[in-house]
């Protein structure tokens, strides 16, 4: 299995985290409120480590079938070579078999910067027989662990990728140590949900339909971030996402600073931000609607920015996008 086809899954959650701030970039993210339980966050979270450092949660069918996608879709074509060589590889169809999935980082424990151990949960329709099949044609060994099959790709610049089905429905893919962890999980013990920090945040996501919460000093520290950026960020520890998706995308992104100071300085770096951007938005209908509809706020220690992206919006990029690919008329 390719690092591209590897990882595809694992940016489609990313790019919910990442790409907040512009909306399009929420292609492959959504989830429905339904889906939360009261007890915060979907039933996937018991698979999930105590210590993960990132916890994300999308609905892939409403994304996949909503009006944002398709507008996206026109708007900006995208090439799907990845999903179609997942799907290749593992005989999952993303579009069709996938409903929802919960994405999980638990960092490093090592003093090197690597990233750390990743987790998929995907609940859906599954082939589980066609699936293996496919991936032992691929390379793929499967071993017996406990009570679960474990199908395990060839390894790639000293990592491999496992995938299990944990239940009816629910495959698990991911780093093999946290397959195994998932399958530990099964019988009980000490899942995300123990973790009162990262519920405290989960918790309060319910009122949209995607969200994505992580420790922001975890995972800096293991993703080699330029020393001039680092440098010049406050002190953050948390930080959380919540957007509603339907035809258009609205949400708030909300930042935990270590304390009070370094809350006024991350206000005062995402205003000066917000201006130097405002200076540019002038000449761009587009960029100018969606900087009118960013509101910063928050108190202390906490920092937070909320949008909101009319339908609107996407509909007068599209027509300035066909406007231009228009061809001039002729001059007689």
């Amino acid at each position: 299995m390719t690092t591209k086809t590897r990882y595809f899954v694992i940016t489609s959650l990313l790019v919910l985290t990442a790409g907040l701030g512009t909306g399009l970039l929420a292609y492959y993210v959504g989830f429905p409120t339904s889906a939360l339980q009261r007890a915060g966050g979907p039933d996937e979270l018991r698979f999930v480590p105590n210590d993960a450092a990132l916890v994300a949660y999308a609905n892939v069918h409403e994304i996949m079938t909503s009006d944002l996608r398709q507008k996206v879709r026109s708007l900006v074509p995208m090439k799907e070579d990845g999903q179609q060589q997942f799907q290749n590889q593992t005989g999952i169809d993303i579009e069709s078999d996938v409903d929802r999935v919960v994405f999980a980082v638990s960092p490093s424990h090592d003093s090197t910067t690597r990233p750390g151990s990743v987790i998929v949960l995907a609940r859906g329709r599954f082939d589980e027989v066609k699936i293996e099949a496919l991936m032992r044609e691929h390379g793929a060994t499967v071993e017996q662990y406990k009570d679960s099959r474990v199908i395990v790709s060839p390894e790639h610049q000293g990592s491999a990728v496992s995938v299990s089905f944990l239940e009816p429905g629910l495959a698990a893919i991911g780093t093999t140590n946290l397959i195994h962890s998932a399958v530990d999980l099964k019988a009980g013990g000490s899942n995300i949900t123990t973790n009162d920090e990262v519920m405290r945040f989960i918790r309060d996501l319910d009122s949209g339909n995607a969200w994505a919460v992580g420790r922001f000093d975890i995972l800096a520290s293991q993703t080699m971030l330029p020393a001039q950026v680092s440098q010049q960020l406050p002190a953050i520890q948390w930080f959380s996402a919540n957007t509603y998706i339907d035809s258009g995308i609205r949400g708030t992104v909300r930042a935990e600073a270590r304390d009070e100071e370094a809350g006024n300085a991350l206000r005062d770096v995402v205003r000066g931000v917000m201006s130097l951007v405002k200076l540019q938005a002038s000449s761009q209908p587009g960029l100018a609607t969606v900087m009118q509809s960013l509101e910063l706020g928050g108190t202390g220690k906490t920092v937070t920015l909320s949008f909101d992206i009319p339908p609107s919006l996407l509909d007068t990029l599209a027509s300035l996008k066909q406007a231009h690919e228009s061809p001039a008329p002729l001059n007689h």
